[in-house]
């Protein structure tokens, strides 16, 4: 792979290296270094990062604005990483905290020694000054509930219908289907757009669009409106950043083009559709549809393949909830 390819990918991809230094937990441990305190902690996010998206997610249907900074990062440099620009509308000119101007500043200062990959999301403390976890995994479960105390009682998870974001007695089958959905959907449209070969592309995107369809099985099978029921899971968060970019960028960017959500995935379209156009009070006045920016989507694809043209279509991104 080309190495300015490899700095693309290295920008959008965040499955830590084996020695990830900042795998930290927030609990209300009284031994804990790290405890739920308001106003503690800054959630880094960019916006067209599906592995920072789903920790938007849940930072907006939890409601956690009150409680946890958001700071979004605008743009980024293909040599040094996430960037600030004060040009893109709906993101920060500067770091909130110390005015650096690329992500990677915050990683030395938490670690002069750092040597892995300058990562969102990423969830830094004001007080130790450094980096509490860039595992977007773990970050999405400190969420759940670590700072329930100071959300208002409908908020908390020990009061969600159907036991919450990840319900004890769906651990097993939500775990289950995490791993074989990050490994062939959520990085398999990776491994199918940066593929330097035709046999490595080929290794990758038939497995992508068998899983698609296992997907699109699955909820015909269950026949509700969410992978796991009534209620929104864990397993619907981590699926909607990966299936609500796949017929705007990855099937035309990334090569993903055997087939369309839209056209060829009917039940997964309709899950799709559904989780977007949700402003309910169960998306917390519409968590998924308020965290998807589609310029960012688009736009960050199409420079960390090197295109000069930004694909227009589909049109629309999203069909209406009612197709």
């Amino acid at each position: 792979m080309a190495n300015s390819v490899a700095k693309s990918i290295s920008l959008f991809i965040n499955s830590p290296p084996p020695l990830a230094k900042f795998r930290n937990f927030i609990t209300p441990d009284p031994n804990s270094p790290f405890p739920p305190q308001p106003n503690r902690y800054v959630l880094y996010i960019h916006p067209g990062c599906p592995w920072a998206h789903r920790a938007n997610i849940v930072y907006s249907l939890k409601g956690l604005k009150s409680v946890i900074q958001l700071s979004v990062i605008g743009s980024k440099d293909d040599a040094l990483g996430w960037k600030y620009d004060a040009s893109v509308p709906g993101t920060d000119a500067k770091d909130p905290l110390y005015g650096f101007t690329y992500l990677r500043d915050l990683y030395f200062k938490a670690d002069p020694e750092y040597a892995a990959r300058f990562t969102v999301p990423m969830l830094w403390d004001k007080e130790k000054e450094t980096v509490v976890s860039n595992e977007s995994s773990e970050i999405i479960r400190m969420f759940y509930s670590a700072f329930d105390e100071f959300l208002p009682e409908e908020k908390r998870e020990v009061n969600q219908p159907g036991g919450g974001l990840f319900p004890e007695a769906l651990k097993g089958e939500i775990e289950e289907l995490n791993e074989w959905v990050y490994d062939t959907v959520n990085n398999g449209v990776y491994k199918t757009g940066f593929a330097d070969t035709q046999s490595a592309y080929e290794d990758h995107v038939y497995p992508l669009f068998k899983s698609l369809q296992r997907l699109d099985d699955h909820l015909r099978e269950k026949g509700t409106p969410y992978l796991f029921g009534e209620h929104i899971t864990e397993a619907d968060i981590r699926l909607f950043p990966t299936i609500v970019r796949f017929d705007p960028a990855y099937y035309n960017i990334f090569s993903c083009n055997l087939k369309m959500i839209r056209q060829d995935f009917p039940k997964l379209d309709e899950w799709l559709r559904r989780l977007y156009w949700d402003e309910s009070e169960r998306t917390n006045g519409g968590a998924f549809k308020k965290t998807t920016n589609f310029d960012a989507i688009k736009g960050g694809y199409a420079s960390a393949k090197k295109w000069k043209v930004v694909p227009a279509g589909p049109v629309p991104y999203i069909l209406p909830l009612k197709a």
